[in-house]
């Protein structure tokens, strides 16, 4: 949602904080907030005026009309205000229809005023502009300010004067007053502006000789906008509606919503109600909604909500864990029912998305049959048949009952059967797997009378632009040329000619145009180029059909029109963010008419911008917040329709005879669906996006499809909250609409809450009675639009219109022909379980893939969780073994005694001199590494090795340097240049001491000590050093912690595992080597001559 409603207390903080006036506010920061929690004497601490002012006290709910209701208490003393509080703190009330409880109050001084010095004043947004609303009589009874109040219209990107305040809404205001009042009104409009409100009322704005006094306040904000005014605004919290209480669960799923790309939304309206829903779309939500409520559930309804925007498998997993923990929470007489709804998705893998519900289900599984859950699957989309089959095997494997359908089930019958209304098939009729549709196994070149409803028109090309008669009602109408210019918008937007530039690295949607293209047997792919400011200047591999071809991709629109002409579309996936930047500057090319916005979340203020900006230069847009639009056989927006599958399923491969407009863009392929089993198909469709302000509204396409030949009848699915549906009743009635149109709003279960629902589209909130579905819904019906009694009875009207229109023979179903195949992605074979092929890695230690980081099994929140340490990472990645405690700890204290060993040694006098040439770190740290072998460090594995073999053949210590002597071989891990057994080795020391205490057993240890006695009688220095010591410790720790064969101990000592010990822990110290001679800023070294002995043959002459 966008716009937000805030407290009273936060919209004068806002204002206080922000608004610029020649004369200050008098009762400015002067209110304080009181709860069952608050400590007063803290509150009378910190506002000391508590004591010593008169005061008002009124609850803070978004409660409208407070004083009318006894709400508020005015003019006492803080004992009258406490006094007043213990009547009304924490009891209950009733609002309209809303009862809740008065939780939150506020506490400000007492203005003494008359009543003449009680104004009113209202700034709101619509799509044309800003309205400031004024009236000189304020206050409880200010009456219908609608019909009043004087009022000024501020247009979008225009700045409010102070001579249009005056002259137009100051003209019933004492003259000594409109300098101030004017001034006050300038400053509220630019706060309005800057902050990003929506709407901002005072009721009343006291002004008396004293100066300026803001007593009531309500407002709404942007939420949207938070990107841009978060240093203003702060933290904010946006309360709830009176009469819904605020849970837990809700701010934990608003949350996930934050931190996520999908959109996550719950509203819980009766915790105890037995019909739940987990819905995936927001405009599918809206209409399951609808139809529990149409069916008498509106009491039983428990929660509203939706996920859609391709979550991932663990987001989903923890929005449905959320719902399942409210719903067992408390069980029903009747059980419980679980929708697990949605329309047919455009991009989200249907099947992913069901492996996190299905895990949800496996962990709820007792709760779920206690409470008696019966769970009622109806989805569509990528992969859904793969879903619906798991979604049906975890019903079977856990005995809960699980009713699954697929788009061959209408899209809320699913309702009818869990409130009992409908009987449940016992073997519901199944599509065919997605491949099918994409593999033809079959030459004729009909289709199957069995797979189709009908066919489509006769006679229609694609590109018929040729508009119909002009109205009776305006015969002086000129129809649109099919190409915009000088704010001519264009009638036709796409056809099989159509050049597209996709904004955004979108590979996946690209590649399902082409194949869109392609399965269209259009001549040239729509794709022409890419951009993309981050990389840009390169070119992109793409299949075309069978074979592969490259788009350019460029840094900016300006470089991609100027070498490609013939452009005059543009696809913006932009993140909310750049949307605007991106979509003004591809805007100052002529040759760009349609301009697709996919991202949601754009401010409603630089949408404003954007619409006047488009229609001044003739650009038609769709979007914001939208999936675009199709036009089958010609051209589609990015992932527009589905995959593959769903477009041969729809036939949106060539034009049939119905176009519709919607906002939902799942609800679009829904209608795709629907329309393709009732008529001969779609001419075009175009989900115009679910914001508040739209690109192009309903009217501006109705009006093209009216204008075009082609299209037959039209399908409108309207939405509550905004009126443009009237603008087409306006058409109907005038006759510039004549074509027959089918008309639906969703959201008539909104008049049946009690309080306020904010539904999955920004736009989709009703702020007065005509904005409510069913109100528009009538009116649509009184206009003479073919409008069903619910969403249910949609496909059924539109087969009704359709068959009559075959009847008067203005539509001549054609034969259906067959489009060409298109082989299917690699990727997407492997995620159906159509191919196999063997894979070119192996890996058993560790899996990125999924929600977690996986180290051999165990995930990263566990290890930090167990508090692991370095060494029992190294124990997940290198031995595929959680060891014991003291196995980590002996690893990390070889990491540390093997760090560094100062300069002089080879491989950091590597590091060393490669850091002085000004090599990077990587280059200087393989430098040192590079001289690691059985002369320098890397004598563990070859000590291992020798010792080992020695021990386990029964060898003693003596024939064991004996051999080695007589074989002229040195032992691996005898011997340092500087330490001997007068003067040890701390590092070894450390380590044995720690050994000797810990390890269950030192066999092999003590075999190695055995031999040290031997070889230091010799000589003092043939000690074992630490390479030895690790390297028999090491196989002692192998063979003896218990989590290894013997077999298993020795493959890890002979494919090197201890070496690798070193080399990690000395690679630190050339790391620091490196830092340590670029942070001294050491020039290149060279060695000196006096260092280097000369020894070259002599002269000889011939």
């Amino acid at each position: 949602m966008s716009a937000k409603a805030i407290s009273e207390q936060t919209a004068k903080k806002l204002l206080f904080n922000s608004i610029c006036l020649s004369a200050a506010v008098q009762n400015r920061f002067r209110c304080a907030g009181v709860t069952a929690e608050t400590d007063w004497a803290r509150l009378i601490q910190d506002h000391g005026w508590l004591l010593t002012e008169r005061l008002v006290v009124k609850p803070d709910q978004l409660i409208k009309r407070r004083g009318k209701l006894g709400l508020v208490g005015i003019n006492l003393d803080l004992s009258g205000v406490r006094e007043w509080l213990q009547s009304h703190l924490m009891r209950e009330t009733t609002v309209g229809k809303a009862k809740g409880v008065l939780k939150k109050f506020l506490i400000e001084p007492f203005v003494p005023h008359k009543e003449e010095e009680e104004f009113y004043v209202c700034v709101y947004a619509t799509r044309e502009g800003d309205h400031v609303l004024f009236h000189h009589q304020g206050g409880v009874e200010v009456g219908d300010v609608d019909a009043e109040a004087q009022r000024l219209t501020v247009a979008v990107d225009e700045e409010l004067r102070r001579d249009q305040v005056t002259k137009h809404l100051l003209t019933h205001v004492p003259g000594e007053k409109k300098e101030i009042l004017a001034s006050f009104i300038l400053g509220l409009f630019k706060l309005y502006v800057d902050l990003y409100f929506t709407y901002l009322e005072i009721n009343p704005l006291v002004v008396t000789q004293d100066g300026v006094y803001v007593l009531d306040m309500a407002a709404k904000i942007d939420a949207t906008a938070d990107y841009i005014c978060k240093a203003q605004w702060g933290d904010i919290d946006f309360p709830p509606p009176f009469g819904r209480e605020a849970y837990p669960e809700e701010a934990y799923i608003a949350d996930l919503d934050a931190k996520s790309g999908a959109s996550l939304k719950l509203t819980l309206l009766n915790p105890r109600g037995r019909i739940w829903t987990m819905v995936a779309g927001g405009g599918a939500s809206v209409v399951y909604s609808d139809t529990i409520c149409d069916l008498g559930g509106v009491d039983e309804l428990a929660n509203y909500g939706e996920y859609s925007g391709a979550p991932s498998e663990q987001q989903t997993y923890d929005y449905a864990k959320t719902i399942l923990s409210l719903m067992t929470r408390e069980k029903h007489p009747q059980g419980k029912v679980l929708i697990i709804g949605g329309s047919i998705a455009n991009f989200t893998n249907v099947a992913a998305t069901f492996k996190g519900i299905v895990r949800a289900i496996k962990d709820y599984q007792g709760p779920l049959k206690e409470n008696e859950v019966t769970i009622f699957v109806r989805r569509g989309g990528p992969n859904y048949q793969e879903g619906l089959r798991v979604m049906g095997e975890v019903g079977k494997t856990t005995g809960i009952p699980i009713h699954v359908f697929g788009t061959e089930t209408h899209m809320t019958a699913i309702v009818g059967m869990a409130l009992g209304h409908k009987p449940i098939p016992n073997q519901p009729p199944m599509d065919a797997h997605t491949a099918n549709f994409l593999l033809n196994s079959s030459n004729n070149t009909k289709t199957p009378a069995g797979t189709r409803t009908a066919s489509f028109s006769e006679d229609r090309p694609c590109d018929d632009v040729t508009p119909s008669k002009k109205s009776k009602a305006d015969p002086s109408a000129e129809v649109q040329a099919s190409s915009g210019c000088g704010g001519a918008k264009a009638t036709t937007l796409f056809s099989k000619h159509t050049k597209a530039v996709v904004w955004g690295m979108q590979t996946r949607a690209v590649q399902g145009m082409l194949d869109f293209d392609y399965v269209c047997s259009r001549d040239e792919p729509s794709v022409t180029a890419m951009v993309y400011p981050f990389t840009g200047d390169h070119k992109q591999k793409f299949y075309w059909g069978h074979k592969e071809i490259l788009v350019p991709v460029y840094k900016s629109v300006a470089d991609a029109v100027k070498k490609h002409p013939e452009v005059d579309v543009l696809i913006s996936f932009a993140s909310l963010r750049s949307a605007f930047d991106s979509t003004v500057e591809a805007m100052q090319h002529p040759q760009i008419h349609t301009i697709a916005i996919i991202a949601e979340g754009i401010p409603e203020a630089l949408t404003r911008k954007l619409i006047k900006m488009a229609d001044e230069k003739g650009v038609t847009i769709i979007g914001p917040a939208t999936v675009g639009g199709i036009k089958p056989g010609c051209f589609k927006i990015g992932n527009t329709g589905g995959m593959l599958d769903n477009i041969l399923a729809s036939k949106l491969y060539r034009p049939g005879s119905v176009a519709y407009v919607s906002r939902s863009g799942g609800m679009s392929n829904e209608l795709n669906n629907i329309i393709s089993r009732t008529t001969d198909g779609v001419y075009e469709g175009v989900a115009i996006g679910g914001d508040r302000y739209p690109g192009s509204t309903f009217m501006d396409h109705v009006l093209r499809y009216q204008d075009t030949p082609g299209i037959k009848m039209i399908v409108v699915l309207g939405e509550v909250g905004g009126t443009e549906e009237y603008k087409i009743c306006q058409g109907i009635k005038e006759g510039r609409i004549t074509k027959p149109l089918v008309c639906w709003c969703i959201g008539t279960c909104a008049t049946l809450f009690a309080s306020e629902v904010q539904f999955g589209h920004a736009g989709a909130c009703a702020n007065q009675a005509s904005e409510t579905a069913v109100a528009k819904n009538q009116a649509l019906r009184d206009a003479g639009a073919y409008v069903p009694k619910s969403f249910d009875e949609l496909g059924d009207v539109i087969r009704t219109v359709y068959d009559e229109l075959v009847a008067s023979g203005t539509i001549v179903p054609a034969q259906e022909v067959p489009p060409p195949t298109v082989p299917m992605d690699y990727s997407w074979a492997r995620e159906l379980g159509l191919i196999r092929k063997p894979a070119s890695f192996m890996t058993s230690i560790c899996d990125e893939r999924g929600q977690e980081l996986i180290y051999a099994g165990m995930p990263i929140t566990e290890v930090f969780k167990e508090e692991m340490g370095l060494g029992g990472v190294l124990g997940l990645l290198w031995f595929q073994r959680r060891l014991p405690r003291y196995a980590c700890h002996f690893i990390e204290m070889c990491l540390m005694v093997t760090a560094d060993h100062g300069p002089a040694v080879s491989g950091a006098h590597n590091t060393i001199v490669c850091a002085r040439a000004g090599k990077d770190l990587i280059s200087s740290l393989t430098s040192g590494l590079l001289t690691i072998g059985d002369r320098f460090g890397g004598a563990l594995d070859a000590a291992a090795k020798q010792f080992s073999k020695a021990f386990d053949s029964g060898m003693l210590p003596m024939e064991f340097v004996n051999k080695m002597k007589k074989d002229g071989k040195l032992i691996m891990g005898i011997g340092h240049r500087v330490k001997s057994i007068n003067n040890p080795d701390m590092r070894v020391k450390i380590l044995k001491d720690f050994v000797k205490q810990h390890f269950p057993s030192t066999q092999l240890l003590d075999y190695a000590l055995d031999v040290e006695k031997i070889t230091t009688s010799k000589k003092p220095n043939l000690i074992l050093n630490v390479d030895g010591f690790i390297g028999v410790a090491f196989v002692d720790l192998l063979r003896t912690c218990g989590g290894f064969t013997r077999d298993e101990a020795d493959e890890f000592v002979e494919i090197g595992a201890l070496n690798g010990i070193f080399v990690l822990g000395r690679s630190m110290g050339f790391i620091g080597h490196y830092l340590d001679q670029k942070r001294l800023k050491q020039g290149l070294y060279r060695h000196p001559w006096d260092d280097i002995s000369y020894v070259l043959p002599e002269h000889m002459s011939m």
